[in-house]
């Protein structure tokens, strides 16, 4: 069921987006060669906690998932998509790490992305990286009301394609606000005019994921997901409300 939120709603949602946003900016100075990926994830479940949020991905247990999840964030390494739990993984030079976060303000939830390249990663991977982030740009510039759910995917596929990439078809964006994953589905791929229609109040997760050859994944035992063909990976995240001035990110 699709929900519609509130002006006083989105507001909130605006507030606690604003939060994530400036705590993925503290985070994202500290993901460097030689820390562990569960080093990150206390920093920021304790920048989280400080602005009087909670983190919303600890002990929520997504359906497809063996048990509920153990951290604050997912911290995805390479060729991990998503959902990899930290760890006393080291990060590397060369590493293309995926950070992705969520957190409760007010009794309302936000839900952002980024991926960082960690010293000399490469032309592609680099390529990869500005990809996809200009693609969740894209698709934002359709969350439009009256726009179709096919709107978004399309524009984010189209700009994957263009520079040889591949967006991953069996992941996805999703409604948030009330809970980390509510309806509808965004996939990162559509047709123009297809799906539901967007409505002023609707708030999503739009969530480009794409890899440099792999439009599949594969859950491993940790429950995260990995390309099947262990191809680089880069995902980036916004929340995003429906207005009637047009699409308003509220994670930044």
């Amino acid at each position: 069921m699709v929900t519609i939120k509130s002006p006083q709603e989105i507001k909130l949602l605006q507030e606690g987006g604003k939060i994530l946003a400036e705590v993925l900016r503290e985070v994202q100075k500290a993901i460097t060669s030689g820390v562990t990926t569960r080093y990150i994830d206390g920093l920021c479940e304790k920048l989280i906690l400080s602005y009087g949020a909670k983190p919303s991905f600890k002990g929520y247990r997504p359906e497809d998932a063996k048990k509920p999840y153990p951290a604050a964030t997912c911290i995805s390494i390479n060729h991990v998509v998503v959902h990899q739990p930290p760890s006393e993984y080291i990060i590397r030079e060369g590493d293309v790490v995926k950070i992705d976060a969520g957190l409760i303000y007010k009794g309302l939830y936000t839900d952002s992305a980024v991926t960082v390249g960690i010293g000399n990663i490469g032309k592609e991977a680099r390529q990869l990286i500005e990809t996809v982030k200009k693609s969740l740009h894209e698709g934002i510039k359709h969350a439009r009301a009256g726009n179709a759910i096919g709107d978004i995917g399309y524009a984010v596929d189209r700009c994957v394609k263009r520079k040889g990439f591949v967006v991953i078809r069996n992941l996805t964006g999703h409604g948030v606000g009330y809970a980390v994953h509510e309806d509808p589905v965004i996939l990162n791929y559509g047709k123009p005019g297809s799906g539901i229609r967007l409505q002023e109040g609707m708030v999503i997760a739009i969530e480009p994921m794409a890899s440099i050859s792999s439009g599949t994944v594969i859950q491993l035992p940790d429950d995260s997901y990995a390309t099947h063909d262990n191809s680089l990976s880069a995902h980036f995240e916004h929340t995003v409300a429906v207005t009637d001035k047009g699409p308003l990110v509220l994670t930044v």
